[in-house]
């Protein structure tokens, strides 16, 4: 509650000075150079009072001023509050919404987690080249069970005769569709 007293204007802290406080003072020292200014020195006390109220507009200047700033500080933090807390809501809301789209093929891995799977780049492409071969060869193994069934291959033993009849291969491996053509060749000629 304000103090009603005018002379405790004076016992406040600057930064706690409001324009009232100011007005407060100017009426003290105004008040005071009126009793001083019917003495025989009129002269001096007008001077001092025409600079002690530059003074003191002065002061409310900058009193009104770090208020203004004061609320101008305040309005801003309750607007960077406002946001953050905006800010906040939607990084909740990204964050569920992104728990829910993970469908069966994702994986999702919490990269705070001392436990989760870390593979070097080394170890990945390993892992690719095996499955691309791994691969492969069931597409072979696909072809012969094809050729078996439809009786285009004889017994497993024709079979390795046939490609050691054929001779040494240049290093890269046959698939089951050229060596289907080679016996094909070879019955029809």
């Amino acid at each position: 509650m304000e103090e009603s007293n005018p002379a405790a204007a004076f016992d406040k802290d600057p930064f706690e000075l409001t324009a009232e406080h100011v007005y407060d003072i100017s009426y003290i020292i105004g008040r005071d150079l009126m009793k001083l200014g019917s003495s025989e020195d009129c002269d001096r006390v007008s001077e001092l009072q025409y600079k002690i109220i530059r003074v003191l507009e002065m002061l409310e200047c900058l009193v009104n001023k770090h208020n203004l700033t004061v609320e101008t500080l305040k309005i801003e933090r309750d607007n960077l509050r406002t946001e953050t807390e905006r800010l906040n809501r939607e990084l909740q809301q990204a964050a569920s919404n992104s728990k829910q789209n993970v469908g069966s093929d994702k994986l999702v891995v919490d990269i705070d987690d001392p436990d989760r799977p870390r593979f070097t780049l080394q170890e990945l492409r390993d892992v690719l080249h095996e499955r691309i071969k791994l691969k492969a060869q069931l597409h072979v193994a696909q072809e012969e069970l094809e050729c078996y069934k439809n009786g285009l291959i004889g017994t497993k033993e024709s079979q390795i005769e046939e490609i050691n009849n054929s001779g040494p291969s240049s290093g890269s491996e046959q698939t089951m569709i050229k060596k289907l053509f080679s016996l094909r060749h070879r019955k029809h000629p």
